[in-house]
């Protein structure tokens, strides 16, 4: 065992100070509080809970659509370390059937050789909406089947979300996926709000990247980012880079929607963690311009976002306060996912970020080993 003395201690409800934490060899926390060991290691800065995205296409170079392997997990693995991460789902946007296969087996085998932070996979398509396909690839775009079902089907993948458009999904089919443990999100879709609505009926239970690519509220037909903000238990993921979403449409969604249900998340791309400035996207390119990605067919193609910045931007924009600002990023992932995260406590994981005091990255454990800087 090994104990950490904190400067300050967020532990997941409110900031401590000069608190010492106990961590065992089996990467959990064993303690919180109680007597200051003279061998405890000093921390200047802020202790915090690890962050969790929910959407991760890539990074340190590597694309998951390009590079479905163990290899690229890794690669994405270290690169958003740097930033806090320490649980993620490595995401797959629409493609074909064997890529989604390679990229499943991709990740079983990354979650048995205990790639740090590996906890799952989502899969963004294919069953999606074209009209609203933002980057996606319309050609692989399609309805849902037994070969991808199979898929869906298997149990060696932690953690299962789907994204998909329910004007092409059908309730029933909803309640299929739930049935085999998959977290159904809505997105890139094009649907009214009853048929949203039915969906989060069958099972859905959150909205992909909330505003972007799903038909917009309207005065007499809420859409799909109407029924996201008023359905009370429906989780929405929120990209908060200034070019997905404005701050003020981020100010009326954490208004709008009950405490805990707004999750940040980044869709990042390979560049994250990288010195590259372009990489390839099917038959394009996607090019970086300061922090903006976009396609050479013109749309946004994914985010170079990164979650600590996520947290400093929702804070510094929306006048969110440091502390639901890391909830956002750690506890309300963790609650939509169903792992555990997003507390400083006995027993749980020794998942951990330490911030300076301008709320950069200093250190990130995961399972009480430290992964950044190595």
């Amino acid at each position: 065992m090994r104990t950490l003395i904190a400067e300050q201690l967020f532990d997941g409800e409110q900031i401590r100070r000069n608190i010492p934490l106990t961590i065992g060899d089996d990467g959990r926390i064993q303690s919180v509080g109680g007597e200051i060991s003279v061998t405890a290691e000093r921390l200047s800065g802020l202790l915090a809970p690890g962050l969790i995205d929910v959407q991760v296409n890539g990074g340190g170079g590597a694309l998951f659509n390009n590079d479905p392997t163990v290899n690229a997990l890794g690669k994405m693995s270290a690169a958003h370390a740097r930033f806090g991460t320490t649980g993620f789902l490595p995401t797959l946007i629409t493609d074909r059937v064997d890529v989604m296969r390679q990229a499943a087996d991709a990740v079983s085998a990354a979650m048995r050789e205990r790639v740090p932070g590996v906890i799952g996979v989502h899969f963004e398509g294919p069953h999606l909406s074209a009209p609203k396909k933002g980057t996606h690839e319309e050609k692989f775009i399609r309805p849902l089947t037994d070969d991808e079902l199979a898929i869906y089907a298997r149990d060696d993948l932690g953690i299962k979300v789907v994204t998909l458009a329910p004007e092409n999904v059908s309730p029933d089919d909803i309640r299929k996926l739930v049935a085999l443990n998959v977290k159904v999100c809505l997105g890139h879709s094009n649907a009214d709000g009853a048929t949203a609505a039915a969906a989060l009926a069958a099972g859905a239970t959150g909205f992909t990247h909330l505003y972007n690519a799903m038909s917009p509220l309207q005065s007499r037909e809420p859409g799909m980012v109407g029924t996201a903000l008023i359905s009370d238990g429906a989780w929405c993921g929120l990209i908060a880079d200034g070019h997905h979403v404005c701050a003020e449409a981020m100010s009326l969604a954490l208004k709008a929607k009950p405490r805990g249900k707004i999750m940040l998340v980044t869709d990042a791309m390979s560049l994250v963690g990288s010195d590259a400035t372009s990489f390839p996207l099917f038959d394009r390119v996607v090019t970086r311009e300061g922090d903006r990605l976009t396609s050479t067919t013109g749309e946004l193609a994914g985010s170079h976002l990164d979650m600590a910045s996520a947290v400093r931007n929702i804070s510094d924009w929306c006048g969110v306060e440091l502390a639901e600002a890391l909830r956002m990023a750690s506890l309300y992932p963790a609650q939509f996912l169903g792992v555990q995260g997003g507390n400083i406590a006995a027993g749980a994981p020794a998942d951990l970020i330490l911030l300076d005091e301008k709320l950069q990255v200093v250190k990130t454990w995961i399972g009480g080993r430290v992964v950044y800087p190595h």
